[in-house]
């Protein structure tokens, strides 16, 4: 799948430059490095460990939620998809579907704050405080359910606050900012968790192979450390980029908000000048009045 988006965007990208259009360098290789950490993660030995120390799952959950979405949304592969695409043929069919899938209304739940805090707070409490992780990951389906619900679940949380394309609702700036403060915690906890619990949370890895001489207690208390750990420089990253954004949206705003304040007024000094000119069209004119002759 990393593969296949990485030579998409590539090829979407050649496209848009011979259209005579320009496309940042930043949004590629943001999106590109978004590829190849979903397909380190995901494709490396790191995986194979993933089945049996926690320690090397929750990188992988954190990396797929966490870090992998951002560098994804970055790349504003939902603008590329619009002006790439040819508006005949089968691109057509594409494009609706892309603006119909916009429009919808279950898009509209998807994204909103209602829907995207509960389920990135299920990927974390609701599965490793509770039975559903030990049932969904004993086996390889499973495994790779989770991993893609990760990464599903971190997209879902950050189009709204990153992306730059069209969205089936936008969020205020402040609301915006709100998501990433209820965020940027939810780790944090489950991390302080892991470490303190003094017995296996899971029965998945409380029995790592015996001649890797691994504590599984001690292994969770560093997953613990990972979850503490990893999502704080990522979270203060975007946190940075979304203040910029703000800053520029009010900058912008401010500025339109000057152009309508002095065309407002060139246009009252119009409209005062032409009720002007109306009175002294209106006023009657003074004629003087002629002498009387003697004859009068």
């Amino acid at each position: 799948m990393a593969v296949a988006l990485a030579v998409w965007y590539v090829a979407a990208v050649r496209v848009v430059k011979s259209q005579g259009r320009e496309w940042a360098w930043m949004r590629t290789a943001s999106f590109l490095a978004g590829c190849l950490a979903l397909a380190a993660v995901t494709g490396l030995a790191i995986d194979g460990y993933g089945y049996r120390l926690f320690s090397a799952f929750m990188f992988q959950h954190l990396t797929l939620s966490i870090l992998v979405p951002p560098l994804l949304v970055l790349g504003a592969p939902g603008r590329l998809l619009l002006r790439s695409t040819p508006h005949r043929g089968f691109g057509r069919y594409v494009l609706v579907a892309a603006l119909g899938g916009l429009r919808c209304r279950a898009s509209r739940i998807v994204l909103h704050p209602g829907f995207t805090i509960p389920v990135f707070l299920l990927s974390y409490y609701g599965l490793y405080l509770s039975d559903l992780f030990d049932a969904a990951a004993a086996s390889v389906a499973g495994h790779v359910t989770l991993q893609m619900f990760f990464l599903i679940s971190g997209l879902l949380f950050i189009v709204p606050i990153l992306s730059t394309g069209p969205l089936p609702v936008r969020q205020s700036n402040l609301g915006r900012f709100f998501d990433i403060f209820v965020e940027m915690p939810l780790h944090v906890f489950i991390g302080v968790i892991l470490m303190m619990a003094p017995r296996a949370l899971t029965d998945t890895f409380a029995h790592p192979p015996s001649g890797w001489n691994v504590d599984p207690v001690a292994d969770q208390a560093v997953a613990g450390g990972l979850a503490w750990s990893y999502g704080e420089p990522v979270a203060l990253l975007i946190t940075l980029i979304f203040a910029i954004r703000w800053q520029r949206d009010e900058a912008s705003e401010s500025v339109k908000r000057e152009a309508d304040v002095e065309r407002d007024d060139a246009e009252l000094a119009a409209y005062n000048a032409f009720l002007r000119g109306l009175r002294q069209q209106s006023r009657p004119s003074t004629v003087e009045p002629r002498p009387a002759s003697e004859h009068e």
